[in-house]
């Protein structure tokens, strides 16, 4: 538990840092005395989180709610719709913000889970599903794959509402069902195939299996 506190930690400074423009400059200081192959960005948070490993529960801890308190205080100053350098390249500082919602509720489950708990789904998850569908333009590249055409999102979120992502054109591929389950098979903590989900048109497979929230 305390590596995925760790790397929370490491992924919020590293957040701080693109959003006040020194992204590259924090990769630089981050990179001494790393020792090992960074073929991915997987490979990069293992080896970051491998170097820093074993520092004390409380100055962990501290050193976790810090950053988070400072990230907040970053994105509640400044422009949201400003441009910044993050390891997927130039978006938003809102999709920053984004991708650290996501990220952060991933990492809140493996720890819960660690622990035996289960922590109950909330509408915040509107904005994982909504990430998840925005980027899956960013999921098939990055998987050398082509989309046929727009996809949808229907989903039923928590308590019940409907959440509707479409596209501006027709969509050709649709995936229907449960909100939460798109968000865990988006954050790779559970197989399409174990869910509610389904999926009609040439993409529902692709999708299913392509679908992500992070870099």
């Amino acid at each position: 538990m305390s590596d995925v506190v760790l790397h929370v930690a490491q992924t919020d400074e590293m957040a701080i840092a693109s959003a006040s423009g020194r992204f590259d400059e924090h990769l630089s200081e981050q990179a001494k005395g790393l020792h090992g192959v960074v073929g991915s960005v997987d490979d990069a948070a293992a080896l970051l989180v491998e170097h820093e490993r074993g520092l004390p529960t409380p100055e962990l801890l501290a050193r976790w709610s810090s950053g988070a308190t400072r990230l907040l205080t970053v994105f509640d100053t400044m422009d949201l719709s400003s441009r910044v350098t993050w390891v997927a390249g130039s978006l938003s500082a809102r999709t920053l913000a984004t991708t650290r919602i996501a990220e952060t509720w991933i990492h809140t489950g493996d720890v819960a889970s660690a622990l035996g708990h289960t922590l109950p789904d909330t509408g915040r998850l509107w904005f994982v599903a909504r990430l998840a569908w925005r980027t899956l333009p960013y999921a098939f590249a990055s998987a050398r794959r082509s989309m046929t055409g727009p996809v949808a999102f229907q989903l039923v979120s928590p308590t019940g509402e409907e959440w509707n992502f479409v596209p501006e054109g027709v969509a050709l591929t649709t995936i229907a069902g449960s909100a939460s389950d798109l968000c865990n098979v988006a954050a790779r903590r559970v197989e399409a195939t174990a869910t509610s989900l389904r999926g009609e048109g040439p993409d529902a497979d692709s999708v299913l299996a392509l679908v992500r929230t992070y870099a």
